[in-house]
């Protein structure tokens, strides 16, 4: 066996728990908050424990996303609800680098409703300075049923029961003799 066998000069910096991996792996779709701004439903696309992001002049607005170094991403389940929020570092890849080349038709072939090809949206997120954002984990997720500040969400209200339950119907009684 090899000395340097297993040993690379690379850091894996992500930090995910499998919660995390799970819910990035089925997201479409991610809350996302930057800065103490209330965050913003943005279409993403999973890669390789990682969420994908475009916005920028004719795809969808996040502000301040591209010049953030940190976020707070937030996914919801099957159900609909939110499952898990977690802090991202965010990181952007930039046009003509060997990552864009690699995951920019990766994200583009899954736009929905994209005008043109593939090659051709690709090019144009280039030319327009549109932003591909990586987001990694980056930490433990938030613990507990406590909602992020940025939720503007309020607890529910309680509910009383307005009327006592009925017995069931019954459409005759059988006699016996």
């Amino acid at each position: 066996m090899r000395e340097d066998a297993g040993v690379t000069d690379e850091v894996d910096e992500r930090v995910a728990t499998p919660l995390v991996d799970e819910a990035v792996k089925k997201a479409a779709v991610a809350w996302v908050g930057v800065a103490g701004e209330p965050s913003r439903a943005l279409w993403c696309v999973p890669v390789e424990g990682s969420l994908l992001v475009v916005s920028g002049p004719g795809e969808q607005p996040a502000p301040g996303l591209a010049e953030a170094a940190e976020a707070q991403v937030t996914l919801r389940g099957d159900h609909g609800g939110r499952i898990v929020t977690w802090p991202a570092r965010v990181t952007r890849v930039a046009p003509g680098t060997e990552e864009w080349t690699a995951l920019a038709p990766t994200v583009a072939g899954k736009r929905l409703n994209a005008p043109g090809p593939t090659a051709d949206l690709v090019r144009r997120w280039a030319a327009d300075g549109c932003a591909l954002v990586r987001l990694t984990p980056a930490g433990e997720p938030a613990t507990g049923d406590r909602l992020p500040d940025s939720a503007l969400a309020e607890p529910p209200r309680p509910a009383p029961v307005v009327r006592a339950t009925r017995r069931p119907f019954r459409l005759h009684r059988v006699r016996r003799r």
